[in-house]
């Protein structure tokens, strides 16, 4: 059985670790990685209520963090329709079993629930096989953008060279 839900307070350590292990991952393979990804804005997306696990037969697989404006990154394109996802990582346990899929229809499910017109996301530009990874799912290529050094954003997510990421809801 497979199903979506949030996150919570008792979740943390695990997600640390995913996010531990995502970062070793990143770097053995030559990859962007975060570099001392922000706890603090995890914590609060699990407080708000914005951070949701996928979890399948009782594990959880994948973690991942929604909102609904992100003015820093996507400026003037911003227009208030659109769901964001962010901070996605996997169990290393269950990797390889395109759980990223399982997100994709959930989230698409809820926007059509909420009226939103299309799912974005960012991911490092400098890894074009993430990129493709997530084309594969529908998204289309909207441009490369470096974040700002802004409070405003997590300490990880700055001074960040980034693909902006679409998928449109039919």
């Amino acid at each position: 059985m497979i199903e979506v839900r949030n996150t919570e307070m008792s979740d943390m350590e695990q997600i640390f670790r995913f996010f531990e292990h995502s970062i070793n991952y990143q770097e053995k393979r030559g990859y962007p990685v975060w570099k001392n990804y922000d706890r603090n804005a995890i914590v609060k997306d699990v407080e708000d209520k914005n951070q949701y696990k996928v979890v399948v037969d009782s594990k959880t697989g994948i973690v991942f963090s929604v909102c609904y404006t992100d003015k820093v990154i996507w400026r003037t394109l911003d227009k208030g329709n659109s769901i964001y996802l962010h901070r996605i990582v996997v169990n290393p346990e269950l990797k390889g079993q395109k759980l990223f899929g399982k997100i994709l229809d959930w989230v698409i499910e809820h926007s059509k629930q909420t009226g939103l017109g299309s799912i974005r996301m960012d991911t490092w530009a400098a890894n074009p096989t993430i990129i493709d990874y997530y084309k594969g799912f529908g998204f289309t290529f909207i441009e490369n953008y470096t974040t700002p050094d802004s409070i405003e954003l997590p300490v990880h997510n700055r001074n960040l060279a980034l693909t902006l990421l679409e998928y449109k809801i039919k």
